[in-house]
């Protein structure tokens, strides 16, 4: 199979002309586009670097920023985007696991970041900002355009996306050429895509939805992205009228729907709004349609595996149901099995596993990991409690091959979209003086989804104070991670193993936030 900026390249090379980005300052080509991803790549090349080197990124989002993951693959490395939130301790494990051979960061970062960049061994450090500029920029400008993209092998990796697991240890997720392409040109069919689409991006682009489903997706059609940092209301109903497709977490459908200008009179092009990351309360789904007449489009997936499921997009295929997040994508398999490891029969609650060209081949360095997230028979273990069918809360029936996610074996909270991993903060917030132990959990939030709270327990003779518990947690923390409060508690619950019931902290702080 070929390299996956070939495969996406293809059908963008055939009207070079066609504006590929636009940010409202400036509008790009994909001529320009391609131009400056051969100079990138050009640059990576002169260096020499061994096929399979990675280069690690923690950028603001911008066309150059954009140009870069591409240019990447084009030279046969492997891309490895960080989280703009995370803090120096934070990128240093990225750093030392990945072991990049390049490294590129704000220039507003550079003092603090280059030293720990070079202490972990990585040969080059540059800077890209939020504007495009940066040394990068200058020293890829020195190389020629012309650029032969790098053959790859279909299990060659294109990028590694790192995804905590519930030991507060985060894992680099492998992904291969493969799996990237045949999720794209699924998605490609599935949802209609052509080149005169206008996407309206407004997501992250170190985050799976952002930076596959959204850009592979307007790039494999030739269509148009309006390019914008992040969500701002005024700017997205300033560029609704003119797009066709909008991809969102659910807190981008909240707030719009928040706005009174928002309504089915500035959206007489769309034809899709997608919701995904984190799941879609039903209330949301309802408002949406009576507020546009439009239906959102909830599907499931996971970095470690792309796209797995979605409600229908063509009518003739099924009711797009709230609270579900639809039908297996083709080429995609999914089982719901019990605890036995026997595949449970509809309507009956159970683990979701998957397996399909999309799904990963592994965590980078962590082969027990890899060999207990996976069956004996090869399926993915998502960590997610499903089932097949049943009804919805007012007793319509769901057909049997819609999948609807229960809840998560694990103890994931998803805030506005972002993935955060109890364990990570437990860890910080019991170091802290006077803590004897912590729970985090995530309680409802009408605009996050979920927040992000901690139950703590104090040690005997310790007066705990929240606020500046809150305070150091936010240098030590990206912010999505920091908990909105922080309650005191004379003990955790905890069953008869000792382990500590987050279920009934759930319950017990449910309308906490």
């Amino acid at each position: 199979m070929a390299n996956l900026y070939s495969v996406l390249s293809k059908r963008f090379l055939e009207q070079p002309g066609h504006i590929a980005l636009d940010t409202g300052d400036q509008c790009w080509t994909y001529q320009q586009l391609h131009t400056l991803t051969g100079q990138i790549a050009s640059w990576l090349a002169a260096m020499g670097l061994p096929r399979g080197s990675r280069l690690a990124a923690q950028v603001e989002k911008s066309p150059e920023a954009l140009a870069l993951y591409l240019a990447t693959l084009r030279a046969g490395l492997t891309y490895v985007p960080l989280n703009t939130a995370y803090r120096p301790a934070e990128i240093e494990y990225f750093l030392e696991n990945s072991a990049p051979a390049v490294f590129v960061c704000d220039p507003a970062s550079f003092a603090a970041l280059d030293p720990l960049a070079r202490n972990k061994g990585v040969f080059q450090v540059v800077t890209l900002d939020a504007a495009g500029a940066g040394s990068l920029m200058d020293e890829s400008g020195k190389h020629s355009a012309d650029f032969v993209d790098v053959a790859t092998e279909d299990s060659d990796l294109a990028a590694i996306l790192y995804t905590s697991g519930t030991t507060g240890r985060s894992k680099g997720a492998m992904l291969s050429h493969r799996n990237l392409i045949a999720n794209a040109e699924t998605l490609n069919v599935y949802w209609g895509w052509t080149s005169d689409d206008v996407l309206l991006h407004m997501l992250p682009i170190f985050h799976i939805h952002g930076l596959f489903v959204a850009c592979h997706g307007a790039l494999l059609a030739g269509a148009r992205m309006v390019w914008l940092p992040k969500l701002d209301v005024d700017q997205a109903l300033q560029w609704l009228p003119e797009c066709t497709l909008m991809m969102g977490v659910p807190t981008y459908y909240v707030r719009l729907l928040a706005d009174r200008r928002f309504n089915e009179s500035i959206i007489p092009k769309m034809r899709l709004f997608v919701s995904g990351s984190a799941p879609l309360l039903l209330e949301t789904f309802e408002s949406f349609q009576r507020q546009t007449g439009h239906t959102i489009l909830e599907r499931y997936g996971m970095s470690e595996t792309g796209m797995l499921t979605s409600n229908p997009y063509l009518s003739a295929e099924g009711d797009r149901i709230g609270g579900t997040v639809g039908k297996a994508l083709p080429g995609v398999q999914v089982r719901v099995v019990g605890d036995d490891g026997q595949v449970c029969g509809v309507h009956a609650v159970g683990h979701i596993q998957v397996t399909g060209p999309n799904v990963f081949a592994g965590y980078w360095q962590m082969p027990d990991k890899t060999r207990e997230e996976f069956t004996v028979d090869g399926w993915f273990r998502t960590g997610d409690m499903g089932r097949w069918g049943g009804e919805t809360s007012e007793g319509q029936p769901i057909p049997d091959d819609y999948l609807s996610i229960v809840g998560r074996s694990k103890d994931l909270i998803i805030s506005g979209g972002y993935n955060v991993y109890p364990k990570e903060i437990e860890l910080v917030i019991d170091a802290m003086q006077g803590v004897l132990e912590s729970a985090v959990i995530g309680v409802p939030h009408p605009d996050f989804g979920e927040a992000v709270m901690a139950v703590v327990v104090a040690r005997e003779g310790h007066e705990l104070d929240d606020v500046a518990m809150i305070a150091d947690l936010k240098t030590r923390l990206a912010n999505y991670k920091i908990p909105k409060r922080i309650c005191q508690v004379p003990e955790l619950p905890r069953n008869a193993m000792g382990k500590v019931q987050k279920n009934i902290l759930r319950e017990r702080f449910a309308t906490a936030s």
